[in-house]
């Protein structure tokens, strides 16, 4: 029997139903895998989408499938998780999970996600910083990547300019770039230019706009939301609900059907 991956349409309300009904007939996804839809597209119920979040993380748990791909929610319909990838984390009892961006350009892992900016440095910790680094070098492994090259963005403008402004890069982000063997703290304004140009193979950002404003620049149709630490394949395409277009006809496929197929290659590399 082929191995069938399942794909969660998302907010109803939204064009989730739309981007997989399209990623299915397009012709394009790898065709090694069969593939089951996790939702009822005819239901009123938008609260289902998180009840089909949760089918598709067990499934997965008990073997039934080979990964999960889901569909765009609000964050509302998940709560009180801040996001999917949060909820996921809890159904499967993981503690050490980040999420990371990917493109055929450029691959972002955050170290903190959906949190305030006010937040973010009291959040961002060396134990944190070099976990999110460890995880995102095991996902470049599995993409055939055998030595990864990671890079880690500073927190302040210049990563701190020797302290002159501000002192998290010297007293947190740089200990845990050396404990993690990996390159940096770079200033956030230039080291997303030189993993593009080839000089890394993925990037650790510390807070959610600062890795995924240059990451949309460049992927924003076909960007993949991937969860880096679960026990089973997740991914996502990296866009919102957009019920602005919800059944207008207008949605394109073309982060869905990335992320299937992205889901698809981590799968057959296992």
């Amino acid at each position: 029997m082929r191995r069938r991956i399942g794909i969660t349409l998302g907010d109803v309300t939204g064009i989730g139903p739309e981007v997989v009904t399209k990623a299915l007939a397009s012709g394009q996804l790898d065709r090694r895998f069969d593939y089951e839809i996790i939702g009822n597209p005819r239901t009123r119920r938008r609260a289902d989408a998180a009840d089909w979040v949760i089918e598709g993380a067990r499934r997965c748990l008990a073997g039934e499938l080979a990964a999960l791909v889901t569909g765009p929610v609000t964050k509302e319909l998940v709560a009180p998780w801040p996001g999917q990838t949060e909820l996921l984390a809890h159904l499967s009892r993981t503690k050490k999970f980040a999420m990371l961006l990917a493109s055929d350009q450029l691959r972002v892992a955050l170290v903190t996600t959906h949190a305030p900016l006010r937040d973010v440095p009291a959040l961002i910790t060396r134990q944190k910083i070099v976990a999110v680094v460890e995880l995102t070098r095991g996902f470049c492994q599995k993409l055939g990547i055998r030595r990864p090259r990671i890079a880690v963005a500073g927190l302040n403008p210049h990563a701190g300019e020797g302290g002159l402004l501000g002192h998290e890069e010297q007293r947190i982000i740089a200990p845990a770039v050396r404990l993690a063997h990996a390159a940096g703290p770079f200033p956030a304004d230039t080291v997303f230019y030189r993993a593009l140009h080839g000089e890394f193979d993925a990037v650790v950002a510390m807070y959610h706009d600062q890795g995924l404003a240059p990451f949309k620049l460049l992927a924003f149709d076909n960007g993949v939301n991937v969860t880096l630490g679960l026990p089973f394949i997740r991914t996502s395409p990296d866009h919102g609900t957009a019920p602005d277009i919800a059944g207008k006809n207008r949605a394109r496929p073309g982060g869905m059907i990335a992320a299937i197929n992205l889901a698809a290659q981590l799968v057959g590399r296992r």
